[in-house]
């Protein structure tokens, strides 16, 4: 999962970025909203956490700009106003979550994975393909009960996969979801995590099928 995270409290912002991408998220950082609409001109994001108080374009403003482009990326707001009017005011103008300043990185965190469920249409927060689960929540991979060892990309690979079994994933969008623009995933690093992942996935009912020139898929093998 890869997020946008607008917030101009660098020291914060750096903060968050940490705990996160401990939690296995892709983290792209902006600091300005004008930073923020940069970014958003090349780059996707699974969500936003947007702050509101930004220095020259505001977080309210590039949150109006972004549902006026009929861009629908899941935003949850993290500001310092508290007041329920200005929560109702940006819930009605398109944030899809609002939490106020200070907070528990844990009621973040929880925030944000319901907000991405939300968004894939799915209540349920463990998905599976075969044995192997994948608990949203506690980001936990498993099979017949047992975790399975999974590497930072490796984990963010299958994740991806999981998230749309039986579809094709192309290999930009896999490789988008494991850099942010200080990094890059070449094709031949991507293969190298797809090999691991088929031998760590084996005998569990799940495999991953390339599809020449278009991507990856990860589907059942009893289907």
């Amino acid at each position: 999962m890869k997020l946008l995270l607008v917030e101009d409290n660098r020291e914060l912002s750096c903060m968050l970025s940490k705990l996160l991408k401990q939690s296995g998220y892709v983290v792209e950082q902006a600091f300005t909203g004008e930073e923020a609409s940069q970014f958003l001109l090349t780059q996707t994001y699974d969500a936003i956490l947007l702050d509101l108080m930004l220095p020259n374009l505001r977080g309210h403003t590039l949150l109006k700009n972004l549902r006026a482009q009929n861009n629908d990326v899941p935003v949850l707001i993290i500001s310092a106003q508290n007041k329920m009017n200005d929560i109702i005011d940006h819930l009605n103008l398109g944030a899809d979550d609002y939490l106020t300043k200070p907070f528990d990185i844990h009621e973040l965190e929880a925030r944000l994975r319901s907000l991405l469920r939300r968004s894939m249409g799915r209540a349920n927060p463990v998905l599976s393909c075969g044995s192997v689960q994948y608990n949203t929540n506690s980001k936990r991979f498993s099979s017949y009960g047992y975790d399975l060892s999974l590497t930072p990309r490796e984990h963010a690979v299958l994740e991806v996969l999981i998230r749309s079994p039986g579809k094709t994933v192309s290999k930009t969008e896999l490789a988008d979801s494991l850099c942010t623009l200080e990094d890059s995933v070449s094709t031949k690093a991507l293969e190298i995590y797809i090999v691991r992942l088929r031998k760590k996935i084996e005998n569990t009912g799940a495999q991953i099928i390339t599809l020449r020139g278009l991507g990856y898929m990860l589907t059942d093998v009893a289907e």
